[in-house]
């Protein structure tokens, strides 16, 4: 009797264990599944102007609301790592507000990741914000575009805004293809480049080079709404396209699962 009793026990206890094992391992894999890095800029001169720059606040604020408020996990990585530039600083702004003053997130984004730091697995989806700065370090970082590759072709997202779409005009995947080629791209368009009077300034346009690169650009007029989704990449045209892509990004994560 004492011995059946042992062995229910015993067993009772083997199945209680490999439970909890197979349960703390969804949660991991769904913590995983849930984590996200954003991009954003070192450089905080455009160019020879001396004005300054650096990412634009609520080209990381809008995004993140969505995506934050959704349950993903957020990392950031910056070329230079510690605390990057921030410009478009207006904290009459809602998102840019909440951001701004959540001690977690002001905490990560002001000791930012250098990309040597990042573990590509790690993560579902990239996001590159935008803001003049990423037109000088962004799109011939080798660390980021292979982060990026990495990601996209574990079956991951890649998501960009504004100037942010700096970030994919040197991706290649293995196929030794670039990552836009052949794809759906939305970014600042040459029209709103010289509308700010920075189309000299600019070491390229971005339009122009994803074109050149094999994207199918897309856009709308000044300033207005544009975001586009295309095999796993999301993106946005202009800071009013913020709020768009995080809810783009949001919805082709859901596609993941």
């Amino acid at each position: 009797m004492k011995r059946t009793i042992i062995t229910a026990v015993v067993s009772a206890l083997s199945v209680f264990t490999f439970s909890n094992c197979v349960q703390a391992q969804n949660k991991k894999s769904e913590n995983m599944e849930k984590k996200i890095l954003f991009v954003v800029t070192s450089h905080d001169k455009k160019g020879n102007t001396g004005q300054p720059t650096g990412y634009y606040l609520s080209e990381v604020s809008h995004p993140w609301e969505v995506l934050h408020k959704a349950g993903y996990k957020i990392d950031f990585v910056s070329p230079k790592g510690g605390t990057p530039p921030v410009d478009g600083f207006d904290l009459e702004d809602p998102a840019n507000k909440a951001f701004w003053e959540n001690k977690e997130y002001r905490s990560k984004i002001e000791n930012s990741l250098k990309p040597g730091e990042v573990n590509s697995k790690d993560y579902s989806a990239i996001f590159f914000a935008g803001g003049h700065g990423t037109m000088w370090d962004f799109a011939d970082n080798v660390e980021l575009a292979k982060i990026t590759a990495d990601i996209y072709e574990n079956g991951g997202v890649v998501g960009a805004v504004c100037h942010g779409p700096a970030g994919l005009v040197n991706v290649k995947l293995n196929n030794g293809k670039y990552l836009v080629d052949g794809k759906k791209i939305n970014a600042f368009s040459n029209e709103e480049e010289t509308a700010v009077k920075l189309d000299k300034i600019v070491p390229f346009l971005l339009e122009s080079k994803l074109i050149e690169r094999g994207a199918k650009f897309e856009k709308s007029g000044l300033w207005q709404p544009h975001v586009t989704v295309d095999q796993r990449i999301v993106t946005g045209q202009n800071p009013q396209s913020a709020e768009g892509v995080g809810e783009a990004l949001a919805e082709e994560l859901k596609k993941l699962k």
